[in-house]
């Protein structure tokens, strides 16, 4: 085989960071239910549905009040505890089958799609909303690479992205995200030789994950940690770049 280049990086990197991009942002921004201008109020003698538009609007997902009052470390801290958690669990389950999926590159894979999309949506959060940034972001962060300035074939990437997010245009469901990740971590698994580059959990996380059964906790835990080492690299990066 022969050995992964810079453009070949790059090349998957586009149209993963395309798929997951819109969706963030629009997770981030989108106005739920008009509850962003609804300012969060309490007192006794509101009515019982005030009541519950302002417990609503306290809610810290994105489009309420609680979102918009958060500062930028609070919303990098929401994605990696709510996104970390379902990412973490869907490549953990290969772990199940303890040091047998461990030598598949599948749980390496939707390990990398997530750490992915976690850089993705902190890299919002704090200005970089480029693909051209967010692809520098993840190549040095996941496969410890500098990529910068190659070319790009645009009508490649937009049926790619199309393809990637396909999913998306259909009801949400568990079933169509999760589909959606498959989708984005098959993109990844191109870059087979270069997934054990990306962070990963403590010595003793993976240890236990070659147990199997009981791997998936070991695997849960340490894609758990690897999400927070993926976060400390991303915000060495920042502080590297000129702001956005």
């Amino acid at each position: 085989m022969s050995a992964i280049s810079d453009r070949d990086v790059v090349r998957a990197l586009r149209p993963f960071v395309r798929a997951t991009g819109p969706l963030l942002d629009t997770l981030r921004d989108a106005n739920v239910l008009g509850l962003r201008d609804r300012a969060a109020e309490t007192g006794a003698d509101r009515a019982r549905l005030d009541r519950l538009w302002d417990r609503l609007a306290r809610v810290k997902v994105p489009g309420t009040a609680g979102w918009a009052a958060m500062d930028v470390a609070q919303r990098d801290q929401w994605w990696l505890n709510r996104v970390g958690r379902l990412v973490s669990l869907l490549a953990a389950l290969p772990g199940v089958g303890g040091a047998l999926a461990d030598r598949l590159p599948i749980q390496s894979a939707l390990g990398t799609a997530g750490q992915g999309l976690l850089l993705s949506a902190i890299a919002g959060e704090h200005g970089f909303t480029s693909t051209e940034d967010r692809v520098r972001l993840l190549a040095h962060v996941l496969f410890q690479r500098e990529v910068d300035g190659l070319p790009i074939d645009p009508a490649g990437e937009d049926r790619a992205t199309e393809e990637l997010t396909s999913e998306l245009g259909k009801r949400s469901t568990i079933r169509s995200i999760g589909r959606t990740v498959w989708k984005l971590a098959k993109v990844l698994w191109a870059l087979e030789d270069e997934l054990d580059k990306r962070p990963q959990g403590r010595f003793y996380h993976q240890a236990l994950g070659m147990l199997p059964v009981v791997g998936v906790v070991g695997d849960y835990f340490g894609e758990r940690s690897a999400l927070r080492r993926v976060r400390k690299a991303a915000y060495e990066w920042f502080a590297r770049q000129p702001r956005p």
